[in-house]
């Protein structure tokens, strides 16, 4: 079962043994098909904080589409699945390694549930190496994870935590919640302009995770349905626009 079906089945409410005991009580949404496309020539040359960089640009926003309602709390979260599925697509499309190369700290402790069953709570602290498309890296980077297992598996999830953590920090990835500032008075940003979304749009390096942003700020902006002129000449809506160069976009993609 992959990252995908696994969320699928959590989502619809199934357990069992690919689920687990630990997974009872979480919900997820389904994890979306991410893909980048654009035609990267010079990925071989780039050095590696230059790759990084475009990796950032690709990622704009993972919304905390996971939910956890036990005894362990009740909030929304972002699940490793669903980091790694956002953010692996970017990796790749621009050359980028981030390998583990180092576990710094390693800390087991011995604990019990309210049933008495003995949990092992893991501790780790995981150093990670960065690589460009050219062969350079980036100075060695540092990140640490937290995880609880009846089992044997408390390492392993504690090294993902600690992978999520460090994608989250190193990118500056937000989610997709409301403006952290609403309810204090600050002045209002004004958004791009028509013929900027059209720019945008029609840009072939345009990530597609960018444009199903694009699509909200077209209705939160009011502006999908202003007339622009489009790349051959022709005055066309922006929301006519931009559902035009996304099919052309999945159809070359193949999708």
């Amino acid at each position: 079962m992959n990252l995908r079906e696994r969320a699928t089945a959590v989502a619809a409410g199934e357990t069992g043994p690919s689920a687990g005991p630990e997974r009872q009580g979480i919900t997820s949404e389904p994890l979306e098909d991410i893909t980048y496309t654009g035609a990267i020539t010079d990925a071989e040359k780039v050095p590696v904080h230059v790759a990084f960089a475009r990796v950032m640009a690709d990622v704009q926003s993972i919304g905390k589409g996971d939910q956890r309602n036990d005894t362990g709390g009740r909030y929304a979260f972002r699940g490793v699945d669903r980091v790694v599925n956002a953010v692996g697509p970017a990796l790749r499309r621009h050359g980028v390694l981030m390998l583990p190369t180092r576990i710094l700290e390693l800390e087991h402790r011995e604990s019990r549930t309210t049933n008495n069953k003995v949990m092992q709570d893991v501790t780790v602290k995981v150093q990670w190496t960065v690589i460009g498309p050219a062969g350079d890296m980036l100075p060695p980077l540092e990140s640490a994870g937290q995880a609880t297992d009846t089992s044997d598996k408390g390492t392993a999830k504690a090294i993902s935590v600690a992978q999520r953590v460090l994608l989250l920090t190193s990118l500056q990835i937000p989610t997709q919640d409301p403006d952290v500032d609403r309810g204090h008075e600050r002045g209002e940003r004004p958004g791009p302009t028509p013929a900027e979304y059209r720019d945008e749009i029609v840009n072939p390096r345009t990530s597609i995770g960018r444009l199903r942003q694009i699509s909200s700020e077209l209705r939160e902006h009011r502006v999908a349905g202003a007339l622009v002129v489009n790349e051959v000449g022709d005055e066309e809506a922006l929301s006519d626009l931009y559902i035009r160069v996304v099919a052309e976009r999945r159809s070359e993609a193949g999708q």
